[in-house]
């Protein structure tokens, strides 16, 4: 009788197994996507924050300019 239901849980395991296996190209390409989406996400806020540092940057720059931004703004214009 024990070897009937270990016979049973084996082709359970067996079953498992293969739909397992059956699915994981789907499974393969769903993870691909949530990674893609993910980095898009992150590359997306990453852009934001560097974009609002860069313009809080400039507007400091622009408000208050220090001796080195003019000498380099002479160097461009004295290139041009």
């Amino acid at each position: 009788m024990l070897e009937f239901f270990s016979f049973l849980a084996l082709l359970t395991i067996a079953y498992l197994i293969w739909r397992i296996t059956d699915q994981l190209p789907d499974l393969t390409f769903r993870l691909s996507e949530i990674q893609r989406d993910a980095a898009e996400i992150r590359r997306r806020l990453t852009d934001d924050s560097q974009a609002q540092s860069d313009s809080s940057t400039t507007s400091a720059v622009s408000s208050s300019p220090t001796p080195s931004t003019a000498s380099s703004s002479a160097t461009v214009d004295s290139d041009a």
